[in-house]
């Protein structure tokens, strides 16, 4: 029971890249809501050789997760936390994208923190989204950052009566990731611990081809034309952040925000991107 457990939250494609690219000689523990894609995701990482445990959950559910991460801890030293789970704009109102995006990164920073062993390491996928949201005034992010968890959606800036459109929902709650992150470095700094967010951009999955196929296609081609990489991004680069931030590599890098946008968040802020939708 000595074997390094790896646990990986969302088991689309950002979370099968990075237990494909991490799992090798650890324990997978792989969680997800959706119980067909979650076996799915898991027979084919079984398939490719990897120690592979598959468990339901649901990010909104401070018991659920709490329940998750004492999972973890039983098969193994938690050393390596991703988390990938989330809605977008495209796939859900505004009350589900809080409380999965929002509600449910802030209740995983909270029980992994008991658990993530000396030495271990996290990664929250956030997105360029965050970077891009400037409605909030310094005290509401102050908020947002500092509120225990289940208290989130009862603040004013944050309460789904309040936050009633999408994409709106999706950036505050991206924002929120970054901010939550920073401060959490210091009491996971207690621990020995490190714990880090990546912000992607426009990243070929299910999700975006869904955004794609939506009213925001014509914002999303935008945004990958005035970038500098002029692509869109897969789950393999975003593995690739996270292998580093997780890895010893990073050993000196907390509390920070990595983004894997291709450049289009420096397109908006020199000018050459002007009133899109981050999605």
């Amino acid at each position: 029971m000595n074997e390094e457990v790896l646990a990986v939250i969302g088991s689309g494609g950002m979370g099968r890249a990075v237990a494909r690219r991490m799992g090798s000689g650890r324990r997978v523990l792989l969680a997800d809501l959706d119980e067909n894609a979650l076996e799915s995701a898991a027979e084919s990482l079984r398939s490719d050789g990897h120690d592979v445990t598959a468990r339901g959950v649901d990010v909104s559910s401070h018991e659920s997760v709490a329940e998750l991460a004492r999972a973890a801890a039983e098969l193994g030293p938690v050393t390596r936390l991703a988390h990938t789970a989330g809605l977008s704009p495209a796939q859900s109102s505004a009350e589900p994208i809080l409380r999965v995006n929002l509600l449910g990164a802030a209740l995983v920073l909270e029980a992994f923190e008991s658990v993530i062993a000396p030495g271990g390491s996290a990664v929250v996928v956030s997105s360029m989204a965050g970077h891009m949201e400037t409605s909030l005034d310094e005290q509401q992010e102050q908020a947002l950052a500092s509120t225990p968890a289940e208290e989130l959606l009862r603040l004013p800036c944050a309460a789904p009566e309040v936050v009633t459109e999408p994409g709106r929902a999706y950036g505050l709650a991206k924002r929120a990731n970054q901010l939550r992150v920073q401060r959490a470095s210091v009491s996971w700094g207690g621990r020995g611990a490190r714990v880090n967010s990546i912000s992607p951009g426009v990243i070929s999955t299910p999700m975006v081809q869904q955004e794609l196929d939506s009213e925001q296609r014509g914002a999303v081609r935008a945004m990958l034309d005035a970038s500098a990489a002029g692509r869109l991004g897969t789950s393999e680069d975003v593995a690739a952040a996270a292998d580093f931030l997780l890895g010893p590599q990073a050993s000196f890098v907390t509390g920070t925000d990595l983004l894997v946008d291709g450049g289009v968040v420096a397109a908006v802020r020199s000018g050459l991107l002007n009133g899109s939708d981050p999605g």
